[in-house]
C-alpha cells in the first residue's frame, strides 16, 4: 500500500559507483510511493557479492513512520558492518536532489583497511567523560549527525574539539518536514530520536569542503561593544548605523540583492591579515534596536572579533562551491580517486536559493565526475574551516573519501 504521507510525484532515481585499488563505493537514491518501493529500488542498485564496511543512509521524513523498517532492511540485506545517517526534509544522491518527492539515499563503501568507531550520545544518559575519552582515543575524522531539538550542536562540537583539538567533524543536523516530531538519527540498526550519533573513520583519507553561500558587504570592522548575542558597536560606531552606511555605498542592483538576505559574518581568525569570502562564520540577524543602533544575531560574539555584514546570494554560493571543488580536484591529482561523497546542504539552499533543482549535487558531479554521493538538507552543517570545526548555516559541507587509483 502507498504511504499516505507520501504524495504522488514523478520518480527520482540516481546511482553511481567508483572503484580504486583498496576501496570502492556505490550510491543509490530512489523515490517511491512507499518506503518499501524506494528501499527495494536502492537495494537492487547496491546489490553486490561483497558486504559493505559502511552504509551511510538518509531517509526523507515523509517516510518517518518507517525509519526502523528502512534501516533494518538496508543493513540486513546488504550485510553492512556499520551504518550511520539521519532523517532529512529532502535527501541527496549522485547529481540529484530530491526535494519534492520522498526518497531514500544510501552510499555503500567497501573500505577493508578502515577502522570504525560508532558512538551514540543520549542527553542526560551518556557519560560525557567516557564519550570524550573514546573520541580522543579514536580516529581523527568523525561523521557527526545531531538532533537539533535535543542537543546544542555548537556546544557539542566545541566540547569535542576542546578535548581533542586535532579532530575533524563532518556532517550536519537532522531535519524533517514536521520539525521535532520527525527527526531521527541512525546508527548500526538503531533509530534514535534524541541526541547525536558519531562514526569515527580511521585509516581512510577524508577531505572536507565547506562552501558558504554569503558575499561580504563593505569592509571588515572590529566589534567594540557587545553583550551576549547583541552587537552594540563595531568600529566604535552603532552597528545599525554602520549597516545603513554600508548599504548606501552599494550600487542599486547589489543593494536590492543584499536587502533580501542580510546576514553577518564573524571572522574565524581575527588575527588573519585579510578576510574575504569563506573566512567568516555566517549568522542570521535576529532584530535591531533603532534607538540604540544595536543588532541581535544568532551567535555569541566577543569584543575584539572581526565583523562584516554579508548577504546570502545564489551567485556567490555557486561561485564559492565551484571554486572549492576546482581547488580540491587540483590538489587530488591523478593518482587518487573519490570513492564516496557525503553532501550536507543547508535547507536554505536547494531550489529556494538557486531557482533550479539539484544545484549542489550537479556542481559536485560536473567538477569531479560521477562520484557516488549521498546527502541531505540539514538544519545546520558541520565542517572544518581554518583548522577548526564549526556549525555553519547556508553552507554545503562535503566529506570526500579517497583512495589510490586501481
Amino acid at each position: 500500500m502507498p504511504d499516505p504521507r507520501s504524495p504522488a510525484q514523478p520518480a527520482i532515481r540516481a546511482r553511481a559507483s567508483a572503484t580504486a585499488a583498496s576501496a570502492s563505493g556505490s550510491a543509490s537514491l530512489h523515490s517511491g510511493e512507499s518506503w518499501e518501493t524506494a528501499t527495494e529500488a536502492v537495494l537492487a542498485d547496491l546489490a553486490s557479492d561483497t558486504a559493505p564496511d559502511l552504509l551511510i543512509v538518509f531517509v526523507d521524513s515523509r517516510f518517518g513512520a518507517h525509519y526502523a523498517d528502512v534501516i533494518e532492511r538496508l543493513q540486513t540485506r546488504t550485510g553492512a558492518r556499520n551504518l550511520v545517517g539521519c532523517s532529512g526534509q529532502g535527501v541527496i544522491g549522485s547529481a540529484v536532489e530530491a526535494e519534492d518527492s520522498p526518497a531514500v539515499s544510501a552510499l555503500a563503501l567497501c573500505l577493508p583497511e578502515a577502522t570504525m568507531t560508532p558512538l551514540a550520545i543520549t542527553p542526560g544518559a551518556s557519560d560525557e567523560h567516557g564519550i570524550n575519552a573514546q573520541v580522543a582515543a579514536g580516529p581523527s575524522v568523525w561523521l557527526l549527525f545531531a538532533d537539533p531539538y535535543s542537543v546544542h550542536t555548537e556546544n557539542l562540537v566545541a566540547e569535542l574539539q576542546g578535548q581533542t583539538p586535532d579532530i575533524i567533524l563532518l556532517g550536519g543536523m537532522a531535519s524533517a518536514h514536521d520539525q521535532a516530531a520527525g527527526t531521527a538519527l541512525f546508527l548500526d540498526g538503531q533509530v534514535h530520536n534524541r541526541g547525536a550519533v558519531l562514526l569515527g573513520i580511521g585509516d581512510v583519507e577524508v577531505h572536507s569542503i565547506v562552501a558558504q553561500g554569503a558575499e561580504p558587504l563593505g569592509r571588515p570592522l572590529t566589534i567594540t561593544e557587545c553583550e551576549e548575542n547583541v552587537v552594540r558597536t563595531v568600529g566604535s560606531r552603532p552597528a545599525l548605523e554602520v549597516l545603513r552606511d554600508t548599504l548606501a555605498e552599494l550600487d542599486e542592483g547589489t543593494r536590492q540583492r543584499a536587502l533580501q538576505n542580510l546576514l553577518v559574518g564573524i571572522a574565524m581568525d581575527e588575527y588573519q591579515a585579510e578576510h574575504g569570502r569563506g573566512d567568516y562564520l555566517i549568522r542570521n540577524i535576529l532584530g535591531a534596536d533603532h534607538d540604540t543602533g544595536a543588532i541581535a544575531i544568532n551567535a555569541l560574539p566577543r569584543t575584539g572579533q572581526t565583523f562584516q555584514f554579508q548577504f546570502r546570494d545564489a551567485r556567490a554560493a555557486d561561485q564559492d562551491l565551484r571554486q572549492h571543488l576546482a581547488d580540491f580536484k587540483h590538489r587530488l591529482g591523478d593518482d587518487r580517486a573519490v570513492v564516496g561523497a557525503v553532501l550536507c546542504a543547508c535547507n536554505g539552499r536547494g531550489q529556494g536559493l538557486f531557482g533550479e533543482p539539484s544545484h549542489d549535487a550537479r556542481a559536485l558531479a560536473e567538477a569531479l565526475g560521477p562520484v557516488p554521493t549521498v546527502g541531505l538538507f540539514c538544519n545546520g552543517e558541520v565542517g572544518p574551516v581554518g583548522g577548526a570545526t564549526f556549525v555553519h548555516g547556508f553552507t554545503a559541507s562535503i566529506a570526500l573519501l579517497t583512495a589510490a587509483r586501481a
